[in-house]
C-alpha cells in the first residue's frame, strides 16, 4: 500500500454498520480529507453489492497507478456482511491490523480489509463495530484501568484492564425502547419527542430499586396515561429510564465502584451518564465517532507495518 499518485488521498477508512456506513477519506498524515455518511448499511445490501458501493464512494479518489488501501469495522464483518471476519476470543487486546482479513476484490485500484470483532464464550456474547472505538479509546488513554459503557441499540459494558478487553455484556435496551414505543399498546401513549428529567430520573431509582416488578411498571405507564394525564413526554422519559435502569440493575457489577467512560454523540449517552451520576458513579463522556476514526487509524497503522 505504498503511495506513488499524486492525489492527496492516501487511504480510506469505513465504519459500516447494520444501517449506515461512514466513510473516511485520509492523507499519508492521517488527516481527514473528505468524509461521508450514507445508508448503506449491512440490511441494504447483498454480499455481492459491497465493492461497487464502495467503488462509487471512492470514485473521486481511485487512481489506476495504485492499490487505495481500505479498512472496515462493524457488520460488514459479519455472516450476513461483505466477507465474516474471525472473532477474537475474550480476554484479548482490542483486535488491530494484524488480524484483519483482506477481501478478494475484483477491482484492482482498492485493497479492503475488515477488523474482527469479538467473541466472549462465557457468558456468551459478541461484539462488531464497538472493538474499534474501544481500540480509539485505549490509544487515546493507554493506562485506562475501568469499564465503558457503549450505549446504543445494543448497549455494551466493557471491563478494561492491562490495554485488554476481559469481559463484557451486551443488553438489547435500545431495541426493547423501539419496538414498546413502535409495536406494544404503549405507542398510544409515548411520545415521539420531549423529555422530562425528573421522570426520567425516579424511573431509574424505581427500576434499579424493584427490577423484579418492572412489567408492572411498564403497563402503568398506560394506565397513567388514561386515568392521570401523564403527558407523552413525561411517558417517553419515564419509559427510557425504567429500561436504563433495568439495565444499570444488571450491570451494577461493572460500573458500581469503577471507574465508567461512556462512549456516545447522542442524548442516549447523555441520558446514560445522568442515570450513572444520580447512582453516584463517577462517569465522563467521549465521542463514538472520534473514537472509530483514531481505532482506524490504529489499525491501519499496524497493518502498514505487516504489509509494506
Amino acid at each position: 500500500m505504498t503511495d506513488t499518485g499524486t492525489s492527496p488521498a492516501h487511504w480510506a477508512a469505513v465504519d459500516w454498520g447494520t444501517t449506515h456506513l461512514r466513510l473516511w477519506v485520509l492523507d499519508h498524515d492521517h488527516k481527514v480529507i473528505r468524509q461521508t455518511k450514507t445508508e448503506q448499511g449491512m440490511t441494504q445490501l447483498h454480499p455481492t453489492e459491497y465493492e461497487a458501493t464502495l467503488l462509487d464512494l471512492l470514485s473521486q479518489e481511485l487512481q489506476p497507478s495504485r492499490a487505495m488501501g481500505v479498512i472496515c469495522c462493524g457488520m460488514v464483518g459479519s455472516r450476513q456482511g461483505w466477507q465474516e471476519a474471525p472473532y477474537a476470543p475474550c480476554p484479548t487486546l482490542p483486535p488491530s491490523g494484524e488480524r484483519a482479513s483482506r477481501v478478494t476484490t475484483k477491482d484492482p485500484r482498492i485493497e479492503v480489509y475488515l477488523l474482527p470483532g469479538i467473541k466472549q464464550i462465557s457468558p456468551p456474547d459478541v461484539m462488531r463495530g464497538e472493538e474499534t472505538q474501544i481500540a480509539g479509546f485505549l490509544s487515546r488513554n493507554p493506562q485506562y484501568d475501568g469499564v465503558l459503557c457503549l450505549p446504543g441499540t445494543h448497549s455494551k459494558w466493557v471491563h478494561i484492564s492491562a490495554g485488554e478487553v476481559v469481559s463484557f455484556q451486551t443488553f438489547m435496551t435500545g431495541e426493547l425502547f423501539a419496538l414498546l414505543c413502535k409495536e406494544s399498546v404503549l405507542r398510544h401513549n409515548i411520545g415521539a419527542t420531549g423529555w422530562n428529567d425528573e421522570m426520567f430520573t425516579n424511573a431509574i431509582d424505581d427500576a434499579i430499586s424493584r427490577p423484579a416488578a418492572i412489567a408492572a411498571k411498564l403497563f402503568a405507564l398506560r394506565a397513567q396515561s388514561l386515568i392521570a394525564t401523564l403527558p407523552p413526554e413525561a411517558a417517553r422519559a419515564r419509559l427510557s429510564g425504567l429500561l436504563i435502569g433495568l439495565e444499570l440493575a444488571a450491570a451494577r457489577p461493572y460500573w458500581l465502584g469503577a471507574q465508567v467512560a461512556v462512549l456516545g454523540d447522542t442524548e442516549v449517552a447523555q441520558a446514560y451518564c445522568t442515570a450513572l451520576t444520580a447512582q453516584g458513579s463517577p462517569v465522563t463522556v467521549t465521542s463514538t465517532e472520534r473514537m472509530t476514526l483514531d481505532g482506524l487509524k490504529s489499525a491501519y497503522t499496524a497493518l502498514q507495518e505487516i504489509t509494506k
